[in-house]
C-alpha cells in the first residue's frame, strides 16, 4: 500500500499476473522444446527439415515482435496478448490435425509469429501494472513463472504421449489448453484500475 498526494492506493496483487503468465508460457515452452520432435516422429521431417523449421520460426519471431510491437501500441497489451493466444491455439490445431508438411509449415510460420509478439506483450503488460516500488517483485515472479512453465509444459507433454502410448499429436492437441487457459485468466485484467492502482510516481 502506497500514498499518493495524499490518497492511499492499494498497490494490485503479482499473482494473477503468475498465473497467466506461467499458463501460458508452458504451452510456448512445448513449442520451443519440442516442435521439432514433433515434426520428426510425427511428420516424418529429417535434419535439414528441421534445421530449416528452426531458421523459420526464429525470422518470423523477430518479424513478430517488432511488427506487433507497433500494433498493439494502438490496440492495447491486453487485447495484443489475447490475439496472441488465439494464435497460439490456432497454431497447435494445425500443427495437430496436419498430415503433410505443407499445414505444419503454416503453423510453424503462426508460432513464430506469436512467439515474439506474445512475449513483448506479456513484458509490456508485466511493466505497466507495476508499481515502481514493487518491481523487484513483479519481475521476480515474472522470471519464476517463466522456468516454472520451463518444467511444467514439457513434462505435460511427456506424460501425455506416455499415458497414449506415444501420441504426439493427442498431446500437441492437449497443449492448446495451455493458451485456453491464458485466456481464460487474461480476460478478468482491468489495464486502467490495474494501472491507476499501481499509483505510478513521478
Amino acid at each position: 500500500m502506497t500514498a499518493t498526494n495524499g490518497q492511499t492506493c492499494v498497490s494490485p496483487p503479482a499473482e494473477p499476473g503468475a498465473y497467466l503468465i506461467t499458463s501460458y508460457q508452458a504451452g510456448i515452452s512445448v513449442v520451443i522444446t519440442l516442435a521439432a520432435v514433433y515434426a520428426e516422429q510425427v511428420l516424418g521431417f529429417k535434419q535439414a527439415d528441421t534445421m530449416l523449421l528452426v531458421f523459420l520460426v526464429n525470422i518470423a519471431a523477430v518479424a513478430g515482435a517488432f511488427a506487433f510491437g507497433y500494433w498493439q501500441d494502438r490496440i492495447g497489451h491486453k487485447r495484443a496478448l489475447g490475439f496472441t493466444l488465439v494464435g497460439w491455439i490456432l497454431m497447435t490445431l494445425l500443427a495437430g490435425f496436419a498430415t503433410g508438411p505443407g499445414l505444419f509449415w503454416v503453423a510453424a510460420v503462426i508460432a513464430g509469429l506469436c512467439m515474439g509478439s506474445s512475449q513483448s506483450a506479456g513484458r509490456a503488460m508485466v511493466g505497466l501494472l507495476t508499481p515502481p516500488d514493487r518491481r523487484a517483485e513483479f519481475f521476480g515472479l515474472w522470471s519464476f513463472a517463466i522456468h516454472l512453465s520451463v518444467v511444467i509444459g514439457p513434462l505435460t507433454y511427456g506424460m501425455i504421449t506416455l499415458v497414449t502410448s506415444g501420441n504426439h499429436r493427442v498431446a500437441i492437441l492437449c497443449t492448446s489448453l495451455f493458451f485456453a487457459l491464458g485466456l481464460w485468466l487474461l480476460r478478468p485484467i482491468d489495464m486502467a484500475r490495474g494501472q491507476a492502482a499501481a499509483c505510478a510516481k513521478g
